[in-house]
């Protein structure tokens, strides 16, 4: 019989909460990719959603969770050494638009924090159209949690995603809308 890998586990878990969450009214899943590169043998999937009632061009989360071949082989091995690596990485990003201002650069990130943790690294990185006379920006703030998540910490993934609702909240707040 076929054993799913802890990339398929913990996918199932993540995409499954977050459309329960969709079919609840909480958030509207606005986009899904999953992705096989047969050249590295790696996977990647990712979810993006907003607050119900709220435009997503605005502001968006995406989950995204990857496994390399390190990863799947660690796994298919078994052996007590290769354990280490049978899991996946999992981190969160949200894109938001708003007007270029260091201020809100550092309101952003402090929301972020406040959320998830100092110790997180958060990075942002904002991309703008230089001949364009707007003042807005698309930034993308990415939460990297730095290791890997394994098969036995999937309940965390459903806190993950209560913190990710939250920081969508808080920013909604934080860019007046």
């Amino acid at each position: 019989m076929f054993d799913p890998t802890a990339f398929e586990n913990i996918k199932v878990v993540v995409e499954g909460e977050i459309y329960d969450r969709d079919l609840s009214g909480e958030i509207v899943v606005t986009d899904r990719n999953d992705w096989i590169n047969t050249a590295k043998l790696s996977r990647k999937y990712e979810i993006s959603f907003s607050l119900a009632g709220y435009e997503s061009s605005s502001l968006s989360a995406t989950m995204t969770i990857q496994a390399g071949l390190e990863n799947l082989a660690a796994e298919l091995l078994g052996s007590e050494s290769a354990n280490q690596l049978a899991g996946c990485m999992v981190g969160i990003s949200f894109s938001l638009i708003h007007h270029n201002e260091m201020s809100v650069y550092h309101a952003v990130q402090e929301v972020l924090e406040d959320i998830w943790g100092r110790d997180r690294a958060i990075n942002q990185i904002a991309q703008l159209a230089p001949l364009e006379k707007k003042s807005l920006v698309k930034n993308r703030a990415t939460v990297s949690f730095n290791r890997l998540v394994y098969e036995d910490q999937i309940d965390d993934l459903t806190e993950m995603i209560d913190y990710t609702m939250a920081s969508l909240e808080n920013l909604k707040k934080l860019l007046g809308e």
